[in-house]
C-alpha cells in the first residue's frame, strides 16, 4: 500500500470518527468508529485480512487522536 493512500485513508477515518453529531464521544468511541471505517475502506479496496486489520488500526489511532489535534471537535 502506498504511503499517500495510507495517509488519505487515515485522515478520512479520523474525519469520519468526528461525525458523532453532538453526543460528546470519548476517545474510545472515536477509536471504535475509526477502526470500523478503516476496516471498511480496506474491505472495499479488496484487501485481505491482514491489510484490513492494518486499516482498522490506522482508523482507530486516527479516531482516538483526532480531537487532540483539533480535527474533529
Amino acid at each position: 500500500m502506498s504511503k499517500k493512500l495510507l495517509l488519505v485513508a487515515g485522515l478520512g477515518a479520523a474525519l469520519m470518527a468526528g461525525c458523532t453529531q453532538n453526543i460528546q464521544p470519548t476517545d474510545l468511541d472515536r477509536a471504535i468508529i475509526g477502526a470500523g471505517a478503516g476496516y471498511v475502506v480496506q474491505d472495499v479496496r479488496g484487501k485481505s485480512g491482514s491489510d484490513r486489520l492494518k486499516g482498522a488500526a490506522v482508523g482507530a489511532v486516527g479516531g482516538a487522536l483526532c480531537d487532540d489535534v483539533r480535527l474533529c471537535q
